[in-house]
C-alpha cells in the first residue's frame, strides 16, 4: 500500500505509457493533478504538440508553486526524468515544508510501448519512447539518493495500488 502524507507533492515518474496519467486520476482529485499534456493541450489544442512544451513547463511550476503556498497536496503528471526538474520542484516543496513522494513506474521496455501503442489519446513517437526508457534507467539510480519522503516502486502495470491518505502536518 502507498501511503501518500496530505498535503504533499507527488512526482508521478516514468516513459509515456507507463500509466502516470491513469494512477493519478484513479488515486487523485481531478483538481490535484497538474498534467504537462493537459497543459499543451489548453496550448496548443493538442497535448502532443511538443512546441508548447516550454510554456506548458513554466505553467505548471507556477500551478505546483501556489498550490504548495497553500498546503495543497500536487500531483505533478510529467515524465519527471530530469534530475533538474526534480531537484526544482523538491525545492518548491521544502520552501512550504511540504513533504515530497515519488512514485515511479519501473516497468519493462516492452510494456511502455505496449502500452504507448494502445493509448486512445495520443500516442508517442516510439523513437521518444525509447529514449525516455534510457533515461528511466539513469532515473532509476537516482532517485534512492534524492532524499524523498517516500519513494514507491511500481514495476507491474496491472497490479492493483491502493493509495491511502493522510494528514501529515
Amino acid at each position: 500500500m502507498l501511503i501518500i502524507p496530505d498535503p504533499a507533492l507527488v512526482l508521478l515518474i516514468g516513459p509515456a505509457g507507463a500509466g502516470k496519467s491513469t494512477f493519478a486520476a484513479a488515486h487523485f482529485s481531478p483538481v490535484e493533478i497538474v498534467s504537462s499534456d493537459h497543459l499543451r493541450g489548453l496550448l496548443a489544442n493538442d497535448p502532443a504538440d511538443q512546441t508548447a512544451s516550454a510554456d506548458a513547463f513554466r505553467i505548471l511550476t507556477l500551478m505546483v508553486a501556489g498550490r504548495l503556498k497553500r498546503r495543497l497536496t500536487t500531483v505533478v503528471d510529467a515524465t519527471s526524468l530530469r534530475a533538474a526538474n526534480r531537484r526544482k520542484y523538491r525545492s518548491l516543496a521544502a520552501r512550504h515544508g511540504i513533504p515530497v513522494v515519488a512514485i515511479a513506474f519501473d516497468l519493462s521496455p516492452r510494456a511502455y510501448h505496449d502500452r504507448n501503442r494502445g493509448r486512445t489519446d495520443r500516442v508517442v513517437d516510439e523513437d521518444v519512447v525509447e529514449r525516455q526508457i534510457e533515461g528511466m534507467a539513469r532515473t532509476m539510480a537516482a532517485l534512492p539518493l534524492e532524499g524523498y519522503a517516500a519513494l514507491y516502486v511500481l514495476r507491474d502495470p496491472h497490479e492493483s495500488i491502493i493509495a491511502k491518505r493522510h494528514g501529515s502536518a
